[in-house]
C-alpha cells in the first residue's frame, strides 16, 4: 500500500535474499525502529526483477520483418531454474509477450503462435504446447500466467487451437498426444464454479477462485473496492474474474456500463468464452476419433452441437447480434464489444447473423488503424479507442468465414498500417493501440500500467496478417 514500487507487479515478482523466516524476523524487529524505512528494508532483502526487453534496443530502419525476426529470440525464455520466487518453472523454452510481463502468458500465446508458424519456428510452438500440458498435469489448469499467485485463475481457452496449429505440422498424432490435456483443461472449466446451469442448457462464466486482492495489482485493487457497493470479497472476486477473461478491464463488465466499481464479472455469461469451449469440445472429439474411439467422439461432438444451440439461443439480441448474457438478471448485455466475432470465427453464427455483424463491424468498429474493442469510451484499455492484435485477427478470420473478403482485407490493412506507423515513430510494436489516431500519437491509454513494448502477440498476429495479405 505504501507503493515502494510504481508498479505493484514488481514486488510480487522479486526475489528474496534470504529465507522468508530470515526476512520475517528481520522486518519484526526493524520496523520498531522509529529510523525505518521500508523502502531500504525491501532493497535490502530483495532483488528487483530485470526486464529483458528494456535492454534491448530496436532499429527502426530495419524492415518491420527482420524487427520481427529478432525479437523471437529478445522474448525468448530458456526452461526455468530460478527457485523460491512467485515464478513456476517450466521444463521447455517459451516466449513472454515483454515489459512488465515476465513470464508466459496463457492466451497471448496463442497468438505469437501464429507468428512462430509463419517464421517457421515449429519446435518452439511444440515447447510452448508441452508447458501447457505440463502445467495441466502438475495443477489441473493452465493459469493466467507462471506465477503461483496466477493459480487461481486461467485464461480464454485456447489451448485446444495450439493443439489445431501443432497438427498442422505433426499431423493427427498431436491430437493423440495432447488428449489427456484437453481433457484435463475440459475438466477445470466444467466440474467447478465456471459451469453455470441454465434452462436447458449448461454454458460457462469466468470465476477466479479468490475473493481477496490481486496479488499483482494489490493497491489498485484495495482503492477500488472502497468505491464500490458491493461487499469487497464480491468486487474482488469480480475483479480477478476479469483478468481471467484477459479482457482486464472493460465496459462489458460493469453494471452501469461505465464504472469499474460496478464489475459484475461472474454474472456474466460471455459469448467469446462459450465459443473457445465449443472449438475445445469438438477437438476433445477429434482427439477421441483419431485415438479409435467413435462413442467418445460422438458424445463429444453432441455436447459441442449443444453448447452451439444454448449460445444462439442465449446470447443473440433482438438485432441479430452476439453480446454476453447475465444469468443473474435473465438479460442480454447492452454492451456491443467485437467478442461479437468470436461466433464467426468458429463458424457458429448464421449467415443472417454474419451479414448483421459484418454490417456493424463496417459502420461503427472500423476506425483507421483496425477494429476497435468496444464503443465506450470509458479510460479502460479493453474499450474504445484501443485496438487490440488477438481480437484484429478473430475478427479478420471470422468475416473472412462468411465470404466477406473485402472488410476483412480493409481491416488487416489498416491494422498493418497502424503497427507500421507507430514502429517507424518509435522503433518499438507495442502491446495495444489507439486505432483512432495514428503513429507516435496512437499509443493507447487505459489500464493499470504504462503501455509496454515488445510484444509477443502484436509481433505474431502482424506478421500472419502480412503474409495472408502480401503486404510487405
Amino acid at each position: 500500500m505504501q507503493r515502494i514500487y510504481t508498479d505493484g507487479k514488481t514486488f510480487v515478482d522479486v526475489a528474496p535474499l534470504k529465507t522468508p523466516s530470515e526476512i520475517n524476523s528481520a522486518y519484526t524487529q526493524a520496523r520498531r525502529r522509529a529510523d525505518f524505512s521500508l523502502a531500504d528494508f525491501v532493497k535490502q532483502n530483495f532483488r528487483e526483477p530485470g526486464e529483458a526487453t528494456n535492454l534491448f534496443k530496436s532499429d527502426a530502419r530495419q524492415s518491420l520483418r527482420k524487427h520481427i525476426d529478432t525479437l523471437w529470440q529478445v522474448l525468448q525464455r530458456n526452461p526455468d531454474t530460478i527457485k523460491n520466487t512467485s515464478l513456476i518453472p517450466l521444463p521447455h523454452p517459451y516466449l513472454v509477450p515483454g515489459g512488465r510481463f515476465r513470464e508466459v502468458y496463457y492466451w497471448d500465446s496463442y497468438f505469437t503462435m501464429l507468428g512462430l508458424q509463419e517464421a517457421g519456428k515449429y519446435n518452439v510452438i511444440e515447447n510452448m504446447v508441452d508447458n501447457f500440458a505440463w502445467l495441466l498435469d502438475n495443477y489441473g489448469l493452465i493459469p493466467n500466467g507462471n506465477r503461483t499467485y496466477y493459480l487461481t485463475r486461467s485464461q480464454p481457452p485456447f489451448f485446444s487451437l495450439m493443439v489445431e496449429l501443432l497438427a498442422k505440422h505433426k499431423g493427427n498424432a498431436a491430437y493423440i498426444k495432447y488428449q489427456p490435456q484437453l481433457l484435463k483443461e475440459y475438466s477445470f472449466w466444467m466440474d467447478g464454479p465456471q459451469a453455470v446451469k441454465l434452462k436447458g442448457a449448461v454454458l460457462n462464466r469466468y470465476y477466479d477462485a479468490g475473493d481477496y486482492p490481486r496479488e499483482e495489482s494489490y493497491r489498485e485493487d484495495v482503492l477500488e473496492a472502497r468505491k464500490s457497493k458491493q461487499n469487497a470479497a464480491a468486487f474482488y472476486r469480480n475483479i480477478r474474474s476479469a483478468a481471467e477473461s484477459g479482457w482486464d478491464f472493460s465496459s462489458r463488465w460493469f453494471a452501469d456500463g461505465e464504472h469499474l466499481s460496478t464489475i459484475q464479472t461472474t454474472d456474466i455469461i460471455p459469448v467469446d468464452l462459450n465459443c473457445l469451449l465449443y472449438n475445445l469440445e469438438v477437438v476433445i472429439a477429434k482427439a477421441y476419433l483419431n485415438a479409435g474411439s467413435k462413442q467418445q467422439s460422438a458424445i463429444y461432438n453432441k455436447k459441442a452441437d449443444e453448447r452451439k444451440s444454448a449460445i444462439l439461443k442465449y446470447c443473440v439480441n433482438a438485432d441479430g447480434v452476439f453480446v454476453d448474457y447475465n444469468f443473474k438478471t435473465g438479460r442480454l448485455s447492452k454492451q456491443i464489444t467485437i467478442a461479437m466475432a468470436f461466433p464467426l470465427y468458429f463458424k457458429l453464427a448464421t449467415t443472417t447473423q454474419a451479414r448483421k455483424t459484418a454490417a456493424l463491424i463496417q459502420n461503427k468498429f472500423l476506425k483507421a488503424g483496425g477494429v476497435a474493442t468496444s464503443l465506450k469510451h470509458t479510460g479502460q484499455q479493453w474499450d474504445a479507442p484501443n485496438g487490440w492484435a488477438p481480437l484484429q485477427y478473430i475478427t479478420i478470420v471470422g468475416l473472412k468465414n462468411y465470404g466477406f473478403d473485402s472488410l476483412s482485407k480493409t481491416i488487416a490493412v489498416h491494422w498493418v498500417k497502424q503497427n507500421s506507423i507507430a514502429y517507424k515513430e518509435t522503433g518499438k510494436l507495442l502491446e495495444k493501440y489507439n486505432i483512432e489516431l495514428q503513429g507516435q500519437a496512437a499509443k493507447a491509454g487505459g489500464g493499470e500500467y504504462p503501455l509496454q513494448d515488445g510484444f509477443g502477440w502484436t509481433n505474431g498476429v502482424l506478421l500472419k496478417l502480412m503474409n495472408m495479405y502480401n503486404i510487405k
